[in-house]
């Protein structure tokens, strides 16, 4: 037989087998039912005032965090990229002059996002939404020119749907467990139910948009091993908000897919997460809102380290000292978050740098946390001797709570210390509005101006007056 003749015989009986698992007509479950009707209608649905509230936080610390990345290396990454592959475009690429197209704005703005340590964190899924959904949503908005109080309702569903999906797949066990990113996971899926909700789509779409995004999901730990921050800034951030974009693109051109990628022969979970728990995804959807239970950082730093400086900070507030008094300063962290920041070579994940930063300057600045030649400074070095990082069992016993505690012994032999429980910036010790502004600013006015940066601190908290989510653009761009 010959080789076309046997090639012939074997596709014609490939086309004929029934394919594995296959079942005729759609088939969905309840839940992803519930979860895309609720995301057809997020688009005009009212919002609580609390959650409308957080909703501002989180958007204002995110463009913040996209500014000041624009100066980091990785963001630095990203524009040469937008520089050497894009064309001027509908879509704002923050701290900069250029624009894109809304997938390559998304990318680079989500690299710019997390271009170190700066953004928030939802610690039930292990990941960072507001640098994958405010990237996917302004980028789209802005090529759609949508108005504020839709942006806003399109950056909380954003929150909502990929949290869950990391959740519903096990949450920090499963990030425990598993060698892939529950970061770019859950940031795949909520830059995806954020740029859908700003293209407008009804349920059935929604169904599309999450089948498109279930196959770009990907990415594994191995950012892990990232000593620059750029790979983890693509994984975290730019290729989620990218993937969300293209994911709405994709459907808003009449693109059709798997009405339930997440039930049925061959689903996401099965391939992924086996012990997945379906009712998950929709479990008190339109009660509990997850941008509201969505860490902010206070401190510009690894989150391991917040407490630590919470507690030097709160130490401080009771008794005064100054930095040449102390004599030794003991930290203690369960041992799988010391691991994190213990001795690190990069300033804001370096917990024994910060804290002798903390110690020296009684504050803890973003410019601090990324001057890398001040980790060789005389005084820096002389205080980092001093701080003894102890890995303590008994805290691991509480995890996923991170607590830390701070003993400062100072010459005159006196004993200071602190537990800290609920870190500053997380929904059980939330930061005002004025601290949050107060952070944003200092990210923001160094790179646009303090004029600037005042006018989209005012857009933000009344963006629901802005008719045209594209006048923000003058706010955040470098001109």
């Amino acid at each position: 037989m010959k080789r076309r003749d046997f090639l012939r015989l074997t596709t014609t009986g490939l086309a004929l087998a029934p394919a594995r698992g296959f079942a005729e007509g759609p088939l969905t479950s309840p839940e992803m039912t519930a979860l895309c009707d609720y995301m057809g209608a997020a688009k005009t649905r009212a919002l609580p005032p609390d959650v409308v509230e957080q909703a501002k936080h989180h958007i204002l610390d995110s463009l913040a965090s996209m500014i000041s990345g624009s100066e980091l290396p990785p963001g630095q990454a990203a524009q040469r990229y937008i520089r050497a592959n894009a064309t001027q475009g509908s879509s704002t690429v923050a701290g900069t002059a250029m624009t894109a197209s809304p997938v390559e704005a998304a990318l680079a703005n989500g690299v710019m996002a997390h271009a170190d340590e700066t953004d928030d964190s939802h610690s039930p899924s292990r990941s960072h939404p507001g640098c994958s959904v405010i990237p996917a949503a302004l980028a789209l908005g802005e090529h759609l020119g949508i108005e504020g109080g839709h942006f806003l309702r399109a950056v909380t569903l954003g929150y909502d749907v990929g949290t869950r999906v990391v959740v519903a797949m096990g949450g920090a066990d499963f990030s425990y467990d598993s060698l892939l990113s529950t970061h770019s996971i859950s940031g795949t899926f909520c830059a995806s139910a954020a740029a859908a909700c700003v293209a407008g789509f009804d349920a059935q779409r929604m169904r599309w948009v999450l089948d498109y995004a279930a196959q770009q999901s990907s990415g594994f730990i191995v950012w892990r091993r990232d000593v620059d921050h750029i790979e983890k800034g693509f994984v975290f951030a730019g290729m989620p908000a990218r993937n969300g974009v293209t994911s709405a693109l994709l459907v808003r051109s009449d693109w059709n897919g798997v009405d339930d990628v997440f039930s049925g022969p061959d689903n996401y979970f099965q391939a992924h997460a086996p012990k997945a728990t379906l009712g998950k995804l929709v479990d008190k959807l339109g009660e509990r809102y997850e941008i509201a239970g969505t860490d902010i950082k206070k401190w510009t730093v690894g989150s391991p380290i917040q407490g630590p400086l919470d507690a030097i900070y709160a130490i401080r507030g009771k008794h005064a000292f100054e930095a040449e008094e102390v004599s030794h300063v003991t930290v203690r962290l369960a041992p799988p978050v010391a691991e994190i920041v213990d001795n690190r070579d990069i300033p804001d994940i370096c917990l024994q740098h910060m804290v002798a930063v903390m110690l020296l300057d009684k504050t803890a600045s973003f410019h601090a946390a990324h001057d890398k030649p001040r980790m060789q400074d005389a005084a820096v070095l002389q205080m980092r001797a001093k701080v003894n990082l102890v890995r303590d069992e008994e805290l691991a016993k509480l995890l996923p709570v991170r607590v830390a505690v701070v003993e400062i012994e100072l010459a005159d032999g006196s004993k200071l210390s602190e537990r800290v429980t609920a870190v500053r910036g997380t929904p059980r010790n939330p930061m005002t509005r004025e601290e949050v502004i107060d952070k944003a600013r200092d990210l923001i006015a160094p790179v646009v101006g303090r004029d600037k940066s005042e006018q989209l601190v005012k857009s933000v908290y009344e963006i629901e007056a802005v008719t045209d989510i594209r006048s923000l653009r003058s706010l955040i761009q470098r001109t």
